[in-house]
């Protein structure tokens, strides 16, 4: 489940919650999400990743995809957003985000997952081309100092392409369509019910708010004709963890592309 061993051993010294992340990051969001629906106090670790704070030796000890987030649990360190949601479920089980085994379950690990897999190759690559081209660059410094410590080649490549602008158009294309697919899918799904998983929250929904909100606020992605996508986020977003876990995080000065999801 995501557990992996620091070579930064100053982290094994921590005890309770420490959470590691960026205010930008919709993967970051989904942990923030978990722990304010649970009421748990966490410490927060904030790392810019606009200004590549990052992209260090240090933090790449902790998280070896030197990624956000990153949880940080009496020393255990946890890593990816799916698992450390479900690891926070499991550990802290009340009130409880998951539904009771069975096919709702099995709907909810099928949506949690999925959100995972198509964040490199769909998320990030259509917010990249849409908002971040020609203004995140590396400088020569951040790119040798990034190319020494990261060891995920998937990692690499989409880093390189993204700091030389070298997307292909069908790249794009693809990444488009896997989005619009998804989000096709999750309209027909909630016109039944009104969380992803069956009649309650879940951490599919967790997982898949923050992709919503990225897409539309820094990518300008439509979700006209979705309704039943857009009236689900509006239930969300009148949850206080919302707002705490993010909005409140929002740096002021990412100015969207669309109005800003109320």
């Amino acid at each position: 489940m995501g557990i992996v061993t620091p070579s930064n051993k100053s982290v094994l010294e921590l005890k309770g919650l420490h959470l590691y992340h960026s205010g930008v990051s919709n993967c970051a969001m989904r942990v923030r999400i978990a722990l304010e629906e649970k009421g748990l106090p966490w410490t927060s670790h904030h790392l810019n990743i606009l200004q590549k704070e990052h992209i260090t030796s240090e933090y790449f000890g902790i998280n070896p995809n030197g990624v956000v987030p990153t949880l940080v649990h009496d020393g255990k360190v946890i890593i990816e957003s799916d698992d450390i949601i479900e690891y926070l479920d499991i550990t802290f089980p009340e009130p409880s985000l998951r539904p009771p085994d069975g096919p709702e379950r099995e709907v909810m690990d099928v949506w949690l997952r999925r959100a995972t897999a198509i964040h490199l190759k769909a998320v990030k690559t259509h917010i990249y081309e849409k908002r971040i081209r020609g203004h995140m660059s590396k400088s020569a410094e951040q790119t040798e100092q990034y190319e020494k410590l990261q060891k995920n080649q998937s990692l690499l490549d989409f880093h390189r392409k993204s700091n030389s602008d070298s997307f292909t158009q069908q790249e794009l294309d693809e990444a488009k369509a896997v989005l619009d697919e998804c989000f096709i899918e999750l309209e027909n799904v909630l016109a039944a019910r009104e969380w992803l998983a069956g009649d309650n929250f879940s951490l599919a929904d967790i997982a898949w708010i923050p992709t919503y909100f990225t897409l539309h606020v820094l990518a300008g992605y439509s979700f006209d004709g979705l309704s039943n996508v857009v009236a689900w986020a509006k239930r969300i977003e009148a949850r206080p963890s919302y707002t705490v876990a993010v909005l409140d995080w929002w740096p002021p000065a990412m100015v969207p592309l669309n109005d800003k999801p109320s």
